[in-house]
């Protein structure tokens, strides 16, 4: 991804979702690699399947920062 071949990292990250299907590090990167590709639903998708897999607790954070640089501050309901 840091040379920039999406393509390239997207095929290989989608068959490695098939050896770790339950890894959100996977999606979470696929969901970067399509933000950054302006592909705004396929990221969220992607971003959504990760928060769904129970990712650390870091990786949470990082995942919830690159939505909100999609569509702004992410609101919940959490109770305390």
């Amino acid at each position: 991804m840091s040379l920039e071949k999406f393509d390239d990292a997207l095929e290989v990250l989608e068959e490695l979702k098939e050896y770790a299907p339950r890894e959100s590090s996977v999606y979470a990167l696929m969901g970067k690699i399509y933000k950054r590709r302006n592909m705004h639903e396929k990221a969220m998708l992607h971003f959504g399947i990760a928060l769904d897999l129970k990712p650390s607790a870091t990786d949470v954070a990082t995942i919830k920062l690159q939505v909100e640089t999609i569509y702004g501050p992410i609101v919940t309901n959490e109770v305390s």
